[in-house]
């Protein structure tokens, strides 16, 4: 059976691969990743390592992480930055940005925030800072770029599809141009209000200043680098399945979601940096299928008996955690017809291919640092 490295070593292949032209573009050039060790981070560092290692010759794209390392270095990073892959920052973008940082940064990746439910509902102001103030530095250095004359390539920021908050069921698919129907007072709205305004700064940014800003909303990405104790669905299924444990769901299991698998996902974040347009946001996902929890439940199920022979079954119960359910999306599809005219956007791995990939990476990285 693979293991990890082979699934990871397959995956960085893959990647590089369907986004040569988009690499190529970058070589000769700087790109900054601020929460590079968080779960996106994971591949979209070891992508550009990939490509400067096996693809890109003496033509290579310098790369820095920013990161406050809040759940400790990651090896992976560790190694990478060991052999000179990367240049290491620690550095918390809620703060003022280091006196001493680069001033010609072509491409910047601004993925650094706090994701998880969980742990966004317990540290709400962390989450608004990160979201909104590391942004604004962020805009403010790109603009002090174009008035000495260094025009960047690109920058992307990552929103999320949570600033459509619980749609309107004549509003799925969800494409782009939806406004959304979110809580701003509730226990998400430190998430998703902050990503709405995040939105609001690039747009206005990008018309009054002429800057290349560019914003991806993820749909539901999992797979390698989703820490196991992250405390979203599927590490936690992942976690139950390698402990020989029944799937215990927090919910009737009655929610509907699509899942995409963060290979997919990941070359669709480097073609919105690219090749987006001034101020668009893109839909990162995958439009089928449209499962509930309980479906997807029960297809962790299969993969982990046809990979471990796993003998447990689905569970209900209730979390401790009182705000758990209030304001969760009941359904949540995007259309991705945008990014998929606008960029070539082509997801190919579907569910039940991308949970296998995910398993035998969880059993090989079967703890986790909490945050």
């Amino acid at each position: 059976m693979q293991n990890a490295h082979d699934i990871v070593t397959e995956d960085l292949n893959d990647i590089c691969q369907r986004l040569s032209p988009v690499l190529q573009e970058m070589n000769d050039s700087k790109l900054l990743i601020t929460g590079g060790a968080g779960f996106l981070g994971y591949y979209l560092v070891q992508v550009v390592d990939h490509w400067n290692r096996q693809f890109a010759g003496n033509a290579k794209i310098a790369l820095t992480v920013f990161d406050n390392l809040i759940r400790g270095l990651p090896q992976w990073l560790a190694e990478i930055e060991a052999r000179g892959g990367v240049q290491l920052v620690v550095h918390d973008i809620a703060k003022p940005l280091p006196a001493d940082m680069a001033d010609d940064f072509t491409w910047i990746i601004h993925a650094a925030t706090i994701a998880s439910p969980t742990y966004y509902r317990k540290h709400p102001i962390e989450t608004m800072d990160a979201n909104i103030n590391g942004l604004r530095q962020l805009l403010d250095y790109l603009l002090d770029q174009k008035q000495r004359g260094m025009l960047p390539g690109g920058f992307l920021f990552y929103s999320s599809s949570e600033v459509y908050g619980d749609p309107e069921p004549e509003a799925i698919p969800t494409a782009e141009d939806y406004y959304g129907r979110v809580s701003f007072t509730g226990p998400r709205a430190c998430y998703d209000e902050s990503k709405r305004y995040g939105e609001t700064l690039c747009v206005n940014f990008a018309r009054v200043h002429d800057l290349p800003l560019k914003i991806a909303r993820p749909f539901n990405n999992y797979g390698p680098g989703l820490k196991i104790t992250d405390r979203r669905v599927l590490p936690d299924f992942a976690r139950n399945v390698l402990a020989g444990e029944d799937i215990v769901m927090l919910s009737d299991g009655s929610p509907t979601r699509t899942f995409c698998y963060v290979a997919d996902a990941v070359v669709g974040y480097f073609k919105v940096l690219v090749k987006g347009g001034k101020g668009e946001a893109y839909n990162i996902g995958t439009e089928t299928p449209e499962i509930s929890m309980a479906e997807l439940a029960q297809r962790v199920v299969s993969v982990g008996k046809a990979l471990f022979d796993y003998q447990g079954s689905v569970q209900l119960a209730t979390s401790d955690e009182s705000a758990y359910l209030v304001d969760n999306p009941n359904r949540r599809c995007p259309r991705i017809d945008k990014a998929r005219k606008e960029l070539g956007y082509d997801p190919q791995i579907d569910i039940d291919e991308g949970l296998r990939r995910s398993l035998i990476w969880y059993k090989d990285n079967a703890e986790g640092t909490e945050a």
